[in-house]
């Protein structure tokens, strides 16, 4: 009887594991020649020069959706919102973020928990955390934790040329034999 329960009990366990997929997301812009650009991370305006790129160049968030999107199998952030599109000009990353989720949600993933490592000198990114952190888990209705690194001078980060975001992300789909 016992070797039973625990094969049933090791069924159960690869059953709800099979559903899991776990995820990593990254991205890296350079801070913008333009001084009225403004600076946004995880859609936190900071003082500072902005980050360029074709939409606002949140890292932020385009580290967690690339994590979301790779998740649930579409690819990655440029897959879906191509650099090419003149309607992604300038968008809102944040905004980005919600129709990610939206994605996620319709391809049958629930996200359980996001982190989030954002690598730069500048801007100073711990007095902001807990505030990005809770705008970040209503948008993804799940807990997300925002951490920030320097890189001591390292490289261009270091140099403040710019900024990058690394992002992991595990979700779980009750369909794990689906397609993606």
């Amino acid at each position: 009887m016992n070797l039973e329960r625990e094969a049933l009990s090791a069924e159960v366990v690869r059953g709800v594991l099979s559903g899991l997929r776990v995820a990593v997301g990254f991205d890296v812009h350079p801070f913008s020649t333009d001084p009225h650009r403004p600076l946004l991370i995880c859609g936190q305006l900071f003082d500072g020069p902005g980050l360029d790129g074709h939409s606002d160049g949140d890292v932020g968030a385009h580290a967690i959706s690339d994590a979301l999107l790779g998740g649930c199998g579409v690819g990655g952030i440029g897959d879906v919102f191509l650099d090419t599109d003149p309607r992604n000009k300038g968008a809102d990353s944040v905004g980005l973020l919600r129709e990610v989720v939206e994605i996620t949600l319709q391809r049958g993933f629930e996200i359980l928990n996001v982190d989030l490592t954002i690598i730069s000198e500048i801007p100073k990114i711990a007095p902001a955390r807990a505030e990005m952190a809770q705008r970040l888990s209503r948008i993804l209705g799940a807990p997300v934790v925002v951490k920030a690194k320097r890189p001591e001078g390292l490289g261009d980060l270091g140099r403040q040329k710019g900024a990058a975001a690394i992002a992991s992300a595990l979700l779980y789909s009750s369909n794990p034999t689906k397609e993606l």
